[in-house]
């Protein structure tokens, strides 16, 4: 087995990451990567070779970035023993990080190598803290005898995130086509693994936002979330959140786990936060992506249309609605009266007629869409969405309300927080047990388009993003690499 390292400088204060690697978490990872690196804290990051060319040059090419790679045969990572490279990297490494900061994703793989070189972990959610928080506070709960219509509080969180009957339900979900074992798919950056026959994610059976293995469901109710053992191994915790948004479930996390927990985010590129309202182009932060459309088009097309009155439409790229979903879905945007922009994944019928799609009143994108440049438009007034929580925070970051759909796991979640907790959306209908039809579709672009002062609230927590990274997480994130640097942190 060949072992590929790349060594720019010696190191000295170090911090070795080890990320996971689905789209909504290695977006995150490049930019802590970015974030630490701008503190002149010297990095390694640990990644399987498959993924080295979807990585930023900027990233590869960083003087204080060491990219140490190692092969991922099949079954891919994170099915096959990953302790081995681990150790060879570690064992290769010029100087001891001072802690590997660990995608809770890996923690388990990952803890008995770090353990065994005497280095301490430090767990990185890059879900939010909502949904940790949620998962956590339902278990000690145990509301499972809620009838319909019956609601229960949960201590030490705000009485709008109480637990309803119909929180306890979960739809069926529809999994895009997966690639042959081994193969992966790229998307913005990320390469997505499909698990091999039987298996899912390691440890998670569903949670943050994975499927379960066939024949499983999610975790069950009376069973702790299994994120909790995880942390345990680990001697404090940061996740892609900022005071801003969650500073109540920072907080319970915190006051539960009886560890540090710092916000350091939302991780999002440099140019998101400096760029102008209309400025934006993802060819700047996310290059090498295939559009059946050009930027140029997009912009062209939104700049026709008034302000605050276009509805942007897109789902994961791992999952989405059912295909009879999609056709009410389809039927909907063709009998609504909003301008729109949707999205489709692969080869999913879109439902509805295409005829006159790409017009005056809606356009399709397959595929990658340019979602920075989208959200950033004045024309953008709303957004339908899974609330995956890279979505969820690059619409509300600048200023788009949005429309509830979420398909699994931590979308639940991360749409409750959005709805009942920062009231800056709704949801596509109240029972999401159910088949959503082309009338609760309809009803509800109507509620988000028409509701002017929702759009000025969201306006308002965006203004506190606009031009900067949130000063909470700035705080936070020196406040974490100054305790690791000389507090030190302990196995």
């Amino acid at each position: 087995m060949q072992l590929y390292l790349f060594s720019h400088k010696t190191m000295s204060f170090e911090i070795c990451i080890v990320p996971f690697w689905g789209q909504g978490h290695l977006f995150p990872c490049i930019e802590l990567c970015n974030r630490l690196t701008s503190r002149n804290v010297n990095i390694t990051l640990i990644i399987p070779s498959t993924i080295n060319t979807s990585l930023p040059s900027s990233l590869l090419q960083h003087p204080l970035i060491r990219i140490a790679q190692f092969p991922s045969p099949p079954p891919p990572p994170p099915h096959h023993d990953l302790a081995p490279d681990l150790e060879r990297i570690l064992a290769n490494n010029p100087t001891r990080p001072v802690c590997a900061i660990v995608d809770i994703m890996m923690s388990s793989c990952s803890a008995p190598v770090f353990t065994k070189f005497h280095i301490p972990m430090v767990a990185f959610f890059t879900s939010a803290a909502c949904s940790a928080a949620m998962e956590l506070a339902t278990w000690k709960a145990q509301p499972l005898n809620l009838e319909p219509g019956e609601t229960r509080l949960l201590p030490g969180l705000p009485e709008n995130m109480a637990i309803t009957h119909s929180d306890l339900k979960r739809r069926p979900q529809h999994l895009h086509p997966p690639p042959p074992i081994g193969a992966s798919l790229h998307y913005g950056g990320a390469t997505r693994f499909p698990p091999p026959p039987g298996k899912g994610p390691p440890n998670h059976g569903g949670g943050f936002g994975f499927p379960p293995p066939p024949g499983k469901g999610p975790p069950k109710l009376e069973e702790p979330p299994p994120w909790l053992d995880d942390v345990r191994e680990s001697s404090a915790v940061i996740i892609n959140t900022c005071d801003d948004l969650e500073r109540t479930f920072i907080k319970y996390i915190t006051n539960h786990i009886e560890k540090p927990v710092w916000g350091v985010g939302p991780l999002l590129p440099e140019q998101y936060w400096n760029s102008t309202a209309s400025a934006l182009l993802d060819r700047d932060v996310r290059p090498n992506r295939r559009f059946s459309v050009t930027e140029e088009e997009v912009t062209q097309w939104l700049d026709s249309k008034a302000h605050g009155s276009v509805l942007y439409v897109s789902f994961g790229t791992e999952v989405g609605p059912t295909s009879e979903e999609m056709e009410e879905l389809g039927g909907a945007l063709e009998s609504s009266e909003e301008a729109f922009i949707r999205v489709i994944q692969g080869s999913s019928s879109i439902g509805g007629s295409e005829e006159g799609y790409f017009g005056n009143r809606g356009m399709i994108i397959r595929g990658w869409a340019p979602q920075l440049l989208i959200l950033s438009h004045p024309s953008t007034g709303g957004f339908l969405s899974h609330c995956g929580w890279n979505s969820t925070v690059e619409g509300l970051g600048r200023g788009v309300p949005l429309l509830a759909w979420p398909i699994r796991g931590d979308q639940y979640h991360n749409a409750k927080l959005v709805v009942s907790h920062l009231k800056l959306g709704y949801m596509v209908t109240d029972d999401m047990s159910e088949k959503i039809t082309k009338d609760d579709i309809v009803r509800g672009i109507k509620k988000l388009m028409a509701d002017k002062g929702m759009k000025t609230n969201a306006e308002i927590l965006s203004a506190k993003f606009q031009h900067r990274f949130p000063r909470s997480s700035l705080e936070t994130l020196d406040d974490f690499i100054h305790h690791i640097k000389h507090s030190g942190v302990h196995c």
